[in-house]
């Protein structure tokens, strides 16, 4: 029999899935998608609030 995973690793697989998620939506919206997964690593499903309310950036102009 295997032992059942450990709640802390399910955890912490969910909060870095759910980082790299945040930095995906974040790149769609023209935001470094990098720095949002740092951000997320932190706030978590705040950092995907913030994400999804925020306006995307500005394409520039040449």
């Amino acid at each position: 029999m295997t032992p059942a995973p450990d709640s802390s690793a399910e955890f912490f697989v969910g909060w870095g899935t759910l980082a790299l998620i945040n930095s995906g939506l974040a790149q769609s919206k023209k935001r470094s998608a990098l720095v949002w997964f740092f951000i997320s690593l932190f706030l978590g499903p705040i950092a995907t609030l913030l994400i999804v309310l925020l306006d995307p950036l500005p394409v520039p102009k040449n």
